[in-house]
């Protein structure tokens, strides 16, 4: 028998017999041409099955793979699509001067911290610019709490704010308060600093190409400013103690979106920017919501900027947005975000790799404040989805800052990966990132499972397909398919338990050779910055395909 003529064994399978070997010329055995190969052994059991549906799809939104201050994030991931420019920074930012204010994160110090440069905006053309040099999108924050710093002179009292000599006041369309033109050169030395004109001035950097435009390759979207519910401590030099009403901050909205698209009418605009659930819930105390109620501050605030939006004569406020940094807790007490250690408890990593599912999991109750406000899951994208859908159909929904905690462990790496799973099958517009520390290399790595696994430009799909885990506590899977090359699909598996997995993959057709990339604990603690390693391939063919998923990983599966 030849070489050429011995079976090929599949990547799956078990080791071929002795006699089968002996018969390709692997020994002195007794097999002979007549002897009939044996087949090869079938893949094990599996321990869960993942149900995939082919009708079942949704376009994914190419923004949600997005992180904030981006260009500035020390192991960012590749192929990122969206930068935020946003936080406390920016609430107090003057266009004209590019003096900001810390607020309560430092001192409550006005200086150049954004930038130190004369030129109006430059703090934000030229982050823009860097996004567009790497393929991204921006998201910046227009000012809408009404005050902003006047000098870079540092410390600002808070013991009567604002006070006039160091900010001054925003105003949102300049025509209300001044005749004469836009400029790039805004007079400093006038009372007013106009947001209108800070759009229309960021445009004319860009040679007037309206960067604002809907279907632009790398558009820019704006927010309204940040974390309106704590302005009254994040920013008390300008608020005051005196937190902002509900109605007063819809009102902002109202008014600034109109003096925005009165100049950009394509321009997609963001808010409220909440810092948490306490916000979209009942405005930091302010409502009396209940779990299942239509009386949540979201419903409120639906409602509002769709009748102002049908006065108006077209959407003000295009996309709801809110922050997550999650507040479930292990089992002493300590919530993820503050697991900061490379090492972590089997409780510990549980919570962090678990924590994701209360994004959309009506089977998942997280140990949390938060849950108990809510009696039990939490499903926040399903909720608001539902609630857009009943009060503003047409509103997209965004996640703007976010973080699970465990960005030393791979545990951060299993719910970095979640999130952007989820955020596909759950429809999302956009989302960004928010490193919370200067190390956070396995929570970037999540990234990497979805954008450029191969160490080049291999992506996920755009066209999310259903599909559905046996165990969703162990295991849970993505799957794609890409509308720019047929035949394509690509999954991400993700084991959460502490012991392998069998999987197998059922209910989608695919051929041709899957291409696994891998992410683990072991392989994490040789790496920096943590990435996917290729781990093989196999031939696929058919609607079902097996696939061992060792315990604590992330395994991307490239099939075409």
């Amino acid at each position: 028998m030849t070489q050429s003529s011995c079976p090929r064994t599949p990547f799956f399978a078990s080791l071929v017999t002795a006699a089968l070997i002996a018969g390709c010329g692997g020994g002195s055995g007794s097999a002979t041409a007549s002897t009939p190969a044996p087949a090869p052994a079938p893949a094990p059991a599996p321990d869960v099955t993942v149900t995939m549906t082919p009708a079942a799809t949704r376009s994914i939104s190419p923004y949600i793979y997005g992180l904030n201050s981006l260009n500035s994030t020390a192991d960012a991931p590749p192929l990122a699509t969206l930068d935020r420019t946003g936080g406390n920074r920016w609430t107090a930012y003057n266009w004209e001067n590019n003096a900001s204010n810390a607020g309560s994160d430092y001192l409550y110090e006005s200086d150049t911290y954004l930038s130190t440069s004369t030129t109006p905006a430059e703090a934000v053309r030229a982050i823009i610019a860097a996004d567009r040099t790497a393929g991204a999108a921006s998201l910046v924050t227009l000012q809408m709490q009404g005050w902003v710093a006047a000098d870079t002179a540092g410390p600002v009292s808070t013991n009567n704010p604002p006070d006039t000599s160091r900010f001054k006041p925003v105003v949102f369309k300049k025509s209300t308060q001044s005749a004469s033109p836009f400029t790039i050169s805004p007079i400093t030395s006038d009372n007013a600093v106009y947001m209108d004109e800070f759009a229309w001035a960021l445009d004319q950097k860009f040679s007037g190409m309206d960067i604002f435009a809907a279907g632009t390759a790398l558009p820019t979207f704006v927010q309204l400013d940040n974390e309106p519910e704590l302005w009254n401590s994040t920013h008390l030099e300008v608020q005051g103690r005196t937190a902002i009403t509900s109605d007063a901050y819809i009102a902002k909205t109202v008014a600034l979106s109109k003096a925005l698209k009165d100049l950009f009418p394509a321009m997609t605009i963001v808010g409220p920017a909440h810092y948490g659930f306490g916000g979209l819930y009942s405005w930091q105390g302010e409502l009396s919501p209940t779990p299942t109620g239509a009386n949540w501050f979201a419903d409120k605030y639906l409602a509002a900027i769709k009748t102002a939006s049908a006065s108006y004569g077209k959407p003000l406020v295009d996309v709801y947005d809110f922050h997550w940094y999650s507040e479930a807790t292990d089992g002493s007490g300590a919530r993820v975000t503050t697991l900061t250690g490379t090492t972590l408890t089997d409780a510990q990593v549980q919570a962090v790799a678990q924590s994701p599912r209360s994004l959309w999991d009506g089977s998942y109750s997280e140990t949390s404040w938060v849950s108990n406000t809510m009696g039990g899951p939490i499903a926040l994208l399903p909720r608001l989805q539902a609630k857009i859908a009943a009060s503003n159909p047409g509103m997209k929904l965004a996640v703007t800052e976010y973080n699970n905690g465990g960005c030393q462990h791979i545990a951060g790496t299993l719910a970095q990966a979640d999130n952007l799973g989820i955020f596909g099958v759950q429809g999302v517009y956009a989302a960004t990132y928010w490193p919370l520390g200067s190390k956070e290399s396995y929570c970037l790595a999540g990234f990497r499972a979805f954008r450029g696994f191969d160490g080049a430009n291999a992506v996920f799909g755009d066209i999310s397909v259903q599909a559905v885990s046996s165990d969703i506590q162990s295991v849970a899977a993505y799957a794609s398919t890409d509308s720019t090359h047929a035949g394509r699909t690509v999954l991400v598996a993700i084991n959460r338990s502490t012991t392998a997995k069998q999987t197998e993959f059922t209910g989608l057709a695919v051929s041709g050779t899957a291409h696994l990339y891998r992410m683990s604990a072991s392989s994490g603690t040789s790496q920096s910055p943590v990435a996917p390693v290729a781990v093989g391939t196999q031939a696929t063919s058919g609607s079902s395909f097996s696939v061992s998923l060792p315990a604590l990983s992330v395994t991307t599966i490239d099939i075409y």
